[in-house]
């Protein structure tokens, strides 16, 4: 496998601890962090391809992270959640509601939404 774009859940680091994410060869890391180590959310975007993030979203508790870009010249939005355990549903909603502004053909819509299908 030769991924570009990595997205991470349940990282549990505090916003300091973004060293240990780090890879050779993937230089772009963004996360979202909670304090005391609860949930996280991470991307981390390979050397490999012309990305540059132009707009970034993210919470106080980890729970998800939107990166606007672009990718190769191509507008990206990348959106990366962490739903918590009990009331997954109601809080993916409400996070896409709130995020729908951001939300096009251009959307990558990945995570752990702790939902059965």
């Amino acid at each position: 496998q030769d991924p570009t774009i990595c997205c991470l859940q349940e990282t549990h680091l505090s916003p300091k601890d973004k060293h240990r994410l780090r890879v050779k060869g993937w230089r772009t890391i963004l996360q979202a962090n909670n304090e005391q180590k609860k949930a996280g959310v991470a991307i981390l975007i390979s050397d490999k391809v012309d990305f540059k993030a132009k707009q970034i979203k993210k919470d106080k508790e980890g729970q998800y992270i939107m990166i606007k870009g672009t990718l190769h010249q191509e507008d990206i939005t990348l959106i990366n959640i962490y739903a918590p355990n009990t009331g997954a549903p109601k809080f993916v909603k409400q996070l896409l509601i709130e995020l729908k502004e951001d939300i096009n053909n251009n959307t990558i819509i990945v995570g752990d939404l702790n939902t059965p299908l």
